[in-house]
């Protein structure tokens, strides 16, 4: 819809279904509820993912920068790390002061109101290929099929997506776990002890998810920093994504033999990488993809993260409960470790293990 219908409206719709999700959250007194909410905010993801990435690289590909995909996208979600950075502390003070979780939800819908004023003012060139296309809506819909199908039946597209995917379908499926790990880390500590173990856990968790979106955001940044240092995208990404499930098979290790607090800096590792490989990997992704249907490709790329993250959380919630957090960690971080080898980038050895280090 967004390649066939305009990348813009198709924003809009998303911003829509989270805003409606947020009221539904507010509202809910019963746990089925919650069901409906997570539908319209999953109906809101599906929208956005890829949508807007898709707008950030024909802009750039208009101005002629189609070298700077990786500094580009990474200091974008840079700055929206920063913005989450600021909400979590926000949503802290206001579990703590409210003594529940519903008014973040309500206050959430004002920055995603703005972004739906926002998107709105995007110039009309970024609807991609509709914008310059006399085709009816038809015939463009089948026009970015093709190109869709084209794209993906290229053997280095799939291997790029399935490397991509696979990390951040590691790191979706995981990164929830760092609150049952803080919630351990903050029971012991003393001077928090004479609060309310929702204060205590509201605290500890907003302090440092702000720090950890700090980091995460500096992270980003300098992604495009670390992809100038090599020939080929596929060295760093190869790397990083064996450096990531190590961070998670040492943190596995660390709550294993109760050591919370060198478990949560560790766990922060997974976090910092999927956030210094993500600009990197979907300017590796784009490359391989044919323009007239980039917003249909990365949201295939990112239902791909989404169906790796699925298989994962599954295995990781069945061998926690079986095992205990530590040993579920440790055991889907090594076997992601063993699937990254796997399916590893192809390297030029004439281009890619070159390190400049200029």
């Amino acid at each position: 819809m967004a390649d066939t219908l305009g990348r813009r409206m198709t924003m809009a719709v998303s911003f829509l279904a989270y805003i409606v999700a947020f009221v539904v959250f507010f509202l809910a007194e019963q746990y089925w509820a919650l069901f409906g909410a997570m539908a319209a905010y999953a109906f809101g993801d599906a929208f956005r993912t890829g949508t807007h990435k898709a707008m950030i690289f024909d802009y750039l590909d208009s101005k002629g920068w189609q070298d700077l995909k990786a500094h580009y996208y990474g200091h974008t979600r840079s700055w929206s790390q920063r913005g989450a950075a600021l909400s979590a502390l926000l949503a802290a003070a206001l579990v703590f002061r409210q003594g529940a979780y519903a008014p973040v939800f309500l206050f959430s819908i004002i920055p995603y109101t703005l972004d739906l004023v926002l998107i709105m003012t995007y110039p009309r060139t970024l609807d991609g290929p509709r914008w310059t296309s006399d085709r009816t809506v038809k015939d463009e819909f089948l026009h970015v099929f093709r190109s869709l199908v084209k794209s993906m039946r290229s053997p280095a597209a799939l291997r790029a997506v399935s490397n991509q995917a696979l990390y951040t379908g590691y790191y979706k499926a995981c990164k929830d776990y760092l609150q049952p790990l803080l919630k351990n880390f903050a029971v012991g500590i003393p001077v928090l002890l004479v609060l309310a173990d929702q204060e205590r856990t509201a605290i500890i968790t907003g302090v440092v998810y702000s720090l950890l979106y700090l980091l995460t955001s500096a992270a980003s940044r300098r992604s495009g920093v670390l992809a100038d240092r090599f020939r080929s995208l596929a060295v760093p990404l190869n790397a990083t994504l064996l450096v990531g499930v190590a961070f998670g098979i040492l943190s596995g290790t660390a709550h294993w033999v109760t050591l919370s607090g060198i478990a949560v800096a560790l766990y922060i590792g997974i976090y910092v990488v999927e956030n210094l490989r993500k600009p990197m990997g979907i300017a590796y992704v784009t490359e391989r993809m044919d323009k007239d249907s980039l917003a249909s490709a990365l949201s295939v790329e990112s239902q791909a993260e989404t169906l790796f993250a699925a298989a994962i959380a599954l295995l990781l919630g069945f061998l926690s409960t079986l095992f205990g957090l530590g040993i579920g960690i440790m055991i889907v971080s090594a076997i992601c470790g063993m699937v990254g080898v796997i399916i590893r980038l192809p390297v030029d050895p004439a281009k890619g293990v070159e390190l400049r280090l200029s």
